[in-house]
This record gives structure tokens, sequence and C-alpha cells, in this order.
């Protein structure tokens, strides 16, 4: 399997012979602080207002893959190792699961057509404005923390130094920034799932990466569904909508975080992307 062009920009010294969300993923496993599993039967913890804690490091467990579906009748189409996010593979016969870039409208898909792994942003340190495995708490990577208090919830993803602070007191999006990679969140509770609203994006970050081509325009809004159904899962639901670049809105497919046997993610700096012995200016 290639290596993986855009993680390789995330640690440039780092050496690998697999996929690099899945060194990732071990060097974060060694590093953290390891924790006492969590009883599976343990209640959802709460904060002092009542809403259940989202905090903790969120991740699908290690041997994460990153990689694209393998083709149906391969072995890690069964489910195996290597599949993008541990879905399992594209079955025969099945109709391709919807994408983001599936829904481009046709200006947007002749457009895609011309790009490829060189054009993607992420190669000039960019953070995407959602996520390579569908999780915008993941980034680029495969694991994330949640630092939740009554007022904020605070989302860090473990690639490109990147965060939300998403306030919870009812606050209107601000007016007052500039259009930013991951956008401008704002959040609230439904009940038990905490709800998160996300405008203002600039269109310069792709939706993923690893050459994934999934440009977007300014008027991106993600709307995030964040529920922990019990003290070692949470359960994520996003719908994606693009009026400039999209025909529909895209339902991403419901992701099932576990909690990490660590407590803390690890800082992975974003160097110079070096290409053929120079740096890609």
């Amino acid at each position: 399997m290639r290596r993986s062009v855009v993680m390789t920009a995330v640690v440039r010294t780092m050496i690998c012979s697999a996929s690099l969300l899945e060194c990732l993923t071990a060097q974060t496993a060694a590093s953290g602080t390891a924790k006492t599993a969590t009883p599976a039967d343990a209640p959802t913890p709460r904060m002092t207002d009542g809403h259940p804690d989202l905090s903790g490091v969120w991740w699908r467990g290690a041997d994460i893959g990153g990689r694209p579906a393998a083709p149906a009748g391969t072995p890690a189409a069964s489910g195996g190792r290597g599949n993008a996010g541990g879905a399992g593979g594209i079955q025969r016969g099945a109709a391709p699961p919807v994408t983001f870039a599936s829904l481009y409208q046709p200006w947007a898909a002749e457009k895609a057509k011309t790009l490829g792994d060189r054009d993607d942003p992420g190669l000039r340190c960019i953070p995407v404005s959602f996520g390579t495995l569908n999780v915008s708490l993941f980034g680029v990577g495969a694991v994330g923390q949640i630092i939740a208090t009554p007022k904020f919830v605070v989302l860090l993803t473990e690639t490109y130094h990147s965060f939300k602070i998403i306030p919870t007191d009812g606050r209107a999006h601000r007016d007052d920034v500039p259009p930013a990679y991951r956008g401008d969140s704002v959040g609230h509770w439904e009940g038990d799932t905490f709800v998160v609203d996300t405008t203002n994006f600039s269109d310069v970050p792709w939706m993923s990466a690893e050459g994934r081509v999934s440009f977007h325009s300014d008027a991106l809004h993600i709307v995030e569904r964040y529920r922990r159904v019990d003290a070692n899962t949470l359960e994520i639901e996003a719908r994606v909508e693009d009026s400039k670049v999209l025909t529909g809105p895209w339902i991403v497919p419901k992701q099932t975080l576990t909690l990490a046997p660590f407590d803390q993610i690890m800082d992975l700096s974003c160097s110079p992307y070096v290409w053929g012995g120079e740096e890609k200016k």
C-alpha cells in the first residue's frame, strides 16, 4: 500500500511501512496515560448541570485504516483489516455509498475530475473542514478528545492543532470573525443529545484529505448530533449542506466511537511537505 501523502505532511520524520493513520493510532496508544477499563454496564457520566459528559478520548480502537473500502470479493471487503473506519467494504451487488463528492452538481463533478492528490490542501498543512473518516472530531487523523463543561464543549483533533470551542449557552453565531477552516460552531442540548451547528467556513480546505477530492464552497453548513449512549460509547450523526456545490444534503452515516484506554491525545504538528527531495512551496 502506498504511503499516505497527507499524513506524511503531518509527521515528516515518522517512518512507517503501513498506513500512517495506523501508526498514529499505535503511537497514541503507546504515549497516553493508561486508564482502568470502564465497566460495560457503567452509567453514562453526567456534568453538574445534568447533561451527559462527552469528555474523553474517542476512537474506533487500534488498527484504524483510513483507506478506501476494498473492492468486493477481497478479504478486506468482508470487514477485515484495511477498511476505511472499519465499516466494511462495498458488498457485491450493493449500491455504492453516498459520499459528499457523489452529490456534486454537474459543474462541480467536472471540476473534481481535474483534481487529485497534488491539489490536496492538506499538503499545505491546512486542516479539513470535516473529517477524512467522516468524523469531524478526527479531522485528518483517527482519534480526538472532547473536554466538556456546562458552558463550553471543546473538540480537539490530534492532527494539525485543530480545535473547536463550542458555546452551549444559547448564543448566536459570531458575525465579527472572518471565515475559518473549521467554521464557527454553536451548540445546544436536545434532551441528552448535543447538537452542533457550524457555518462561516472558508472555501479553501477540502472536506477530507489523503487525496479524496472534496472541495466545497463558503455556503457549507454542517449540523452534528452527539449522543453518549453509555460510559464507553459515543454516537455521532451529521447532515451536510452546500447549496452552491451539492444537489442536496449529504446525510453522513452514523459513526460509533469508543472510549480509548488512554486519557490524552498527542501533539502532532504539521511540517512542510517534501516531494522528490524538495520542499513544496
